[in-house]
């Protein structure tokens, strides 16, 4: 039995600090809503261990009675058990692996996991009452093993072992014998990935492929929890890559390798950005009062010269009651994104009128530029290559359905997703 985890135990090691990578939920814009609190956190650093805890297959075992599976799950061992009928199981063991180090991630809060997970609704609020809303993440739901020596690959399998190290795919699960004899199979509603190329200096999206619980690599099913697989990705891999996506049917994942990260904007520098926009002091057209994003830490709450923006248009005011329409005379609430159609007194476009908001999270910019682009309907505010990025990225929604998200907030994007954001300068 795996030894329970205390709160904050990331398992850090003092002396060796190799950072494999991190694994940010998309969603979050830096943190949870409620705040980040032990293994419950919007993003989870992988550091190599202080001791090896990986595994690897070993024997495999046909049990044709319930005590034969007793025997065999009674050593205490990691296994994967696929159940062909009622009375034959096929039981592969696994060993211990000095080579490798494995993490793993799922909503259950036991032991076993390292990262909880819950559901991401769109507006960067965490899932339902589980009771109103049954989650769709699978309780252990994938692991992520990383290799402790140098190149550190990390690769991605489905499902992960439970507080009785067992994976326990049922008669009803999507399972098969491989040609050289190994079994394989799919989670429930499946783990998906999409590896980029050349992300983040010029990234181009890679196809949505699912991963196997043994972590080969398949075309999708025709729906998420279809009963039969798709074809075999010859040549493909479940090593993960910088900016590689993984989906667990309610979040989306992503993964930032340890020298990614060396190379990505911090929260200093987008600080920084932040200071020097507001240093040169953007003017709201009908008011005429200087203009400021609020600093990183409070930018969750609407402040009084926080910016507002057309979106039709992009041009940047403060928050005012001009051009409101008709049909929209309502007064969005404190904090939230308000849709109401109003016309800019600029140009007369017409369209939804939002606060923006600075995207907080750092992982998610391909590109340490100036804060230049809004995603619509969000008003998240990031660089153009990153804005233009996410709003050409589908991400899965549903039983067989893809839409590019805002990655700090994930609401749905519109086309094309963004705004150049028009700024007016002081009058002075």
């Amino acid at each position: 039995m795996n030894s329970p985890k205390k709160d904050g135990d990331d398992d850090v090691p003092v002396k060796d600090p190799v950072k494999y990578g991190e694994l940010v939920i998309l969603g979050y814009n830096g943190s949870l809503p409620s705040g980040d609190r032990g293994r419950r956190k919007s993003r989870f650093a992988l550091y190599r261990r202080a001791k090896a805890n990986g595994v690897k297959p070993s024997a495999v075992h046909i049990l044709n009675t319930p005590q034969d599976s007793k025997a065999v799950h009674s050593r205490g061992q990691h296994s994967i058990s696929f159940t062909l009928s009622r009375n034959q199981t096929v039981v592969v063991e696994y060993c211990h692996d000095n080579n490798t180090d494995m993490f793993q991630i799922g909503r259950s809060t036991e032991s076993p996991i390292d990262f909880v997970v819950t559901d991401t609704s769109g507006g960067g609020k965490e899932g339902e009452d589980p009771s109103i809303a049954p989650s769709t993440i699978s309780r252990f739901a994938c692991r992520v093993v990383c290799e402790r020596n140098p190149p550190y690959t990390a690769r991605i399998y489905a499902a992960g072992f439970d507080s009785s190290k067992n994976i326990f795919l049922g008669e009803k699960a999507t399972k098969w014998k491989n040609p050289d004899g190994h079994m394989d199979g799919l989670t429930t509603n499946g783990v998906l990935v999409m590896h980029p190329e050349g992300f983040p200096e010029d990234p181009k999206q890679g196809l949505w492929r699912e991963i196997s619980v043994c972590g080969d690599v398949y075309a999708l099913r025709e729906t998420r929890s279809g009963p039969s697989r798709g074809k075999l990705a010859e040549g493909e891999s479940s090593a993960l890559r910088d900016g590689s996506l993984v989906d667990l049917c309610g979040a989306t994942l992503l993964w930032r390798t340890g020298e990614g990260l060396m190379r990505a904007p911090t929260l200093r520098h987008l600080e920084a950005l932040r200071q020097e926009l507001n240093a040169s002091r953007p003017q709201c057209p009908v008011g005429l009062s200087t203009l400021a994003f609020p600093s990183l830490p409070r930018s969750h709450s609407l402040e009084e010269r926080q910016p507002w923006v057309y979106l039709a248009c992009g041009h940047v005011h403060g928050r005012h009651d001009w051009g409101q329409r008709s049909e929209g005379e309502e007064d969005p609430g404190e904090g939230e994104s308000s849709t109401v159609r109003r016309e800019c007194p600029l140009c007369r476009s017409v369209g939804p009128y939002v606060p923006l908001w600075l995207g907080c999270e750092p992982a998610v910019y391909v590109d340490a530029g100036a804060p230049t682009h809004g995603f619509v309907p969000c008003g998240h505010v990031c660089s153009e290559r990153t804005a233009r990025y996410w709003a050409e990225t589908p991400l899965p929604h549903g039983t067989h359905a893809f839409r590019p998200v805002c990655p700090f907030c994930s609401t749905a994007l519109s086309s094309p997703g963004w705004t150049r954001l028009i700024f007016q300068g002081p009058i002075d």
